[in-house]
């Protein structure tokens, strides 16, 4: 059974997430990089219900999804963080969409990008200690008792 879960999440704290890793130095003009101080805002998208700014400087426009795997697209900041959540912890395709309300083919195609991106940020050089601890969680993995 699925269970609804976008429906129960807040949209504004969602937003506030997704800002804070997303943006980590605030919000800018994707370019001009100029902040929210020197924007207006322009307009509200009707679909994820974001808050699209107009630059001051350059006349650009952008929302909280500028320059992320979310641009162009029209997901509600709940349904985005769902989406992350469920990839990161692996989560089938399929099941996600379910989830958050959204087709198969889309949310794999993010999923996708967010790997890609993920792979490309992998560091290149290999580790310089020639050891490597591991825990004992599965030490008795398999025992019958």
């Amino acid at each position: 059974m699925d269970f609804p879960i976008v429906d129960l999440l807040d949209d504004e704290l969602s937003s506030q997430w997704l800002l804070k890793y997303f943006h980590p130095d605030g919000l800018k003009c994707p370019h001009c990089g100029g902040g929210l101080d020197q924007a207006r805002e322009f307009r509200q998208t009707q679909t994820s219900q974001l808050t699209v700014y107009r630059c001051s400087h350059c006349q650009g426009i952008y929302n909280l999804y500028s320059r992320t795997v979310f641009e162009g697209r029209y997901f509600r900041p709940a349904q985005a963080v769902l989406l992350l959540r469920g990839v990161t912890k692996g989560d089938p395709t399929a099941e996600i969409a379910r989830e958050i309300g959204v087709s198969r083919p889309t949310v794999h195609e993010v999923r996708q990008e967010i790997q890609a991106n993920a792979q490309r940020r992998q560091p290149q050089n290999a580790l310089s200690d020639t050891q490597t601890e591991t825990d004992e969680m599965f030490q008795n993995a398999g025992e019958k008792r």
